[in-house]
This record gives C-alpha cells, sequence and structure tokens, in this order.
C-alpha cells in the first residue's frame, strides 16, 4: 500500500451509496475529494456534472489516482419523467469523466445496476448479453459502454437494489417499506413477484476499496463485475423481514400481491436479476451482511 497514491476522486457523494464510499477510503486514509449537487454538506464540494469545463478543472485540479463514479438517476420511473436529464447524467457524464481519466491515466470505477438484464435468466455472469427492459437500465448499460470505451482499464460495478442509513426512507426501494408497516390505517398491496438481492451500501463500499486498491496494484483488473446480496427476496418478503426485526404487525393489513406487473405499467421492472458474483469472488473480494441485520442497523433510527 505505501507504493500506492490514496487520492479519490468521487462523484455522488451526499447519495445513498456515495456516502458509504466516502467513509470507507476516508477511514482507509485515503484523501476523498467529494462531489455532490443538490445536497451538498460539509466536506463535499458543489459540483454540476453536466458542466463539462468545471468538471474538468476539478478532477484536473485535484489529481486523483482513482474515480469513482457513483453519481446518478437511479429511480426508473424518475427516469421516464426526464430522459434527456437522466442521459446527461447517466451517460454523458460518464463519457466525459472517462475521457478526464484517461488524459490524466488513472482508472475509473462506474457504478453500474443489475438492471441492465431482463430478469429471464439468472444468474447473470459478467459477459451474459444485457437487454434492459427500461429506460433506466438503458440508460446505465450506455454509460457502461462509454466508460469502457474510453479506457480499457476501466472498471464496472454492476450492483442490486441497495439499502443502509438514508435520510429520508423513501432513498432506497428497500426502507420505503417501513412506511407501510407505520401507516396501518387502510390495506395496502405489496408486490410478491420480482425478486431481488438486497445489499448494503457498506458491503459495496468495502468491494469498491478493495477494486481500487487491486486495480492500483495490477492494470489488468478491469472491466466488468458483478455484486449483489445472498439472499432473495420479494417486497413482500423484505416488508416480512423488516416487521419480524421490529416486532411490527403487517399481516392485518398488508397483502402479499403474487401477479406480474400489469402491462399498463409505466416502468417495467426484471423478474429476477440475480448476479453472479464468481469474478470477485475468484479475487477473494466480497461481503454480504445478512439482511436482517443489516436492515435493522439501517431503521432503528426511524422506528419509534
Amino acid at each position: 500500500m505505501e507504493t500506492i497514491h490514496k487520492r479519490l476522486f468521487l462523484t455522488g457523494a451526499s447519495g445513498l451509496l456515495g456516502r458509504a464510499v466516502y467513509k470507507r477510503f476516508a477511514n482507509e486514509g485515503w484523501t476523498v475529494y467529494g462531489t455532490a449537487y443538490s445536497r451538498v454538506v460539509e466536506g463535499l464540494h458543489k459540483l454540476d456534472l453536466t458542466d463539462d469545463t468545471e468538471v474538468k478543472k476539478s478532477v484536473t485540479k485535484f489529481k486523483p489516482s482513482f474515480l469513482i463514479h457513483c453519481a446518478a438517476q437511479r429511480f426508473p420511473d424518475k427516469v421516464d419523467l426526464d430522459p434527456v436529464g437522466a442521459a446527461k447524467i447517466n451517460v454523458d457524464s460518464s463519457r466525459h469523466l472517462a475521457h478526464i481519466a484517461d488524459f490524466l491515466q488513472v482508472p475509473m470505477l462506474h457504478i453500474s445496476t443489475d438492471y441492465v438484464f431482463d430478469g429471464k435468466s439468472p444468474p447473470y455472469a459478467v459477459n451474459a448479453v444485457p437487454s434492459p427492459l427500461n429506460l433506466y437500465g438503458k440508460t446505465k448499460l450506455n454509460g457502461e459502454k462509454a466508460t469502457l470505451a474510453v479506457g480499457k482499464g476501466n472498471l464496472v460495478l454492476r450492483v442490486p437494489v441497495l439499502y443502509g442509513p438514508v435520510e429520508y426512507l423513501a432513498e432506497s426501494a428497500v426502507t420505503v417499506l417501513l412506511n407501510n408497516l407505520i401507516h396501518r390505517d387502510k390495506p395496502c398491496k405489496i408486490s410478491n413477484y420480482e425478486r431481488r438481492c438486497p445489499s448494503h451500501v457498506d458491503d459495496i463500499a468495502d468491494i469498491c476499496l478493495q477494486l481500487a486498491v487491486k486495480r492500483l496494484e495490477d492494470e489488468n483488473i478491469c472491466g466488468i463485475f458483478h455484486w449483489c446480496g445472498k439472499e432473495i427476496f420479494t417486497k413482500y418478503d423484505m416488508l416480512v423481514q423488516i416487521a419480524s426485526v421490529f416486532h411490527l404487525p403487517y399481516d392485518s393489513h398488508v397483502i402479499p400481491d403474487s401477479n406480474p406487473p400489469s402491462a399498463t405499467t409505466t416502468t417495467h421492472r426484471p423478474y429476477d436479476t440475480t448476479l453472479d458474483t464468481s469474478r470477485l469472488e475468484q479475487l477473494g473480494i466480497g461481503h454480504h451482511t445478512p439482511f436482517d441485520i443489516g436492515i435493522k442497523s439501517a431503521l432503528q433510527p426511524w422506528v419509534r
């Protein structure tokens, strides 16, 4: 580690995953330049990733040894509402950052998603052919392609639905389920159809750190990597787990819906996007926080 210059340029540092990545690297002695836009807090730098000039100026001045691109429009419904804006963040900013990283000769890690797959043939290996069902998945796939096309030594990490300490419950599609347990005044339906492998952001942050260290030691550590949690749940399963952890009633007002989403659903979501994590595991990388433990620590502040 003595030969590695530990300087990280991190986009999306105020987000759900970005906060965990910032903390993990900083705790390991890295100097982190974290950027944010709408949620700038002390220690972070306000940066509009669609402003190419300012982005290049900020990265070049900092002189990073590694770059992680966490920033994204990651809510599929919001991507549908603003496809142009989503493409600027998910695709164009990825390409521009990759060009800057290439110019500075530093590796870049692009955080992507399991939604690049259609969910019909899990588990998905790193060389599986992507086939996204929705615009969000398409923009993330295009961001991947841009990152890898510009810098052959760059990395892509595909991850599933994430959860962890949140600033508001709807920051994660997992933690937001608590609302259905708190508000018990009327019956609600929760999907018991699509299968997901939720991952704690601390696990992903640790994987990012290990990948960064290994990539700086070995330029052959590049390309696409997968990680996801080791437990498979539907949304209803996750809600039941949350209810069990916090001893909250659910069976009188929460109704499991095992039907596939209606064909009229605005944003289509894949059925089962379980990822094959063997490439990371062969490198000795990976950690899974059991869901009941992770969700308890994440939601404890929100349960009265």
